[in-house]
């Protein structure tokens, strides 16, 4: 199996593939990629989405990246809606169960995918990232199904901490989400 850094090396390169902007296969199909990774690599994959960036950020090479942290996304949300500080004390006086119903409520796919879709401007590579941070409230099937409806011309990373098979998403390795087989694995782990 290649090391986490190995698999790493090779995104940048796959990145500045003409292919990988055009799509591939003989459908032409959309590039939806995803970069497995094991849980316990998440602060190394989330460096390394830095420097990503940052070799990208010079125009000449034609490929402009946008990150979307669900994560911070949903944070951004509670705190447009005005429940953010709400969150804590409802945990507290309801319990967590309580607490999980009322931020399954705000976290509906839709606001993720209308922000996406708005906020996506010129930018020709779409990197989503926190996908386990946000687990249970927002599942990355659902993510990547609706986005495909949104965004039909744009190549897109998903870094999942977990195992894609190229027909299930199985986030840290234990809890599988439902069946996605549109998505090409963006690096292999052998």
């Amino acid at each position: 199996m290649a090391s986490i850094n190995s698999r790493l090396d090779q995104i940048i390169p796959k990145i500045k593939e003409d292919k990988f902007i055009q799509g591939r296969g003989l459908g032409n199909e959309i590039s939806f990629y995803i970069f497995d990774y094991d849980p316990e690599d998440e602060l190394i994959v989330r460096d390394y989405i830095k420097h990503i960036k940052k070799e990208f950020s010079n125009e000449i090479l034609n490929r402009r990246i946008i990150e979307f942290d669900l994560y911070k996304m949903m944070l951004d949300f509670a705190k447009e809606m005005g429940v953010f500080e709400h969150i804590f004390m409802k945990e507290e006086k309801e319990g967590r169960e309580e607490l999980f119903r009322a931020m399954e409520h705000f976290t509906q796919t839709d606001i993720f995918l209308e922000k996406i879709k708005e906020d996506l401007g010129n930018h020709n590579v779409i990197f989503i990232t926190g996908v386990g941070k946000v687990y249970p409230f927002v599942r990355s099937h659902n993510i990547l199904n609706n986005l495909l409806e949104k965004i039909d011309t744009t190549p897109l990373i998903m870094f999942f901490p977990g195992v894609y098979d190229g027909l299930s998403l199985k986030l840290f390795g234990k809890i599988k989400d439902d069946n996605y087989y549109r998505a090409f694995r963006l690096i292999d782990r052998k």
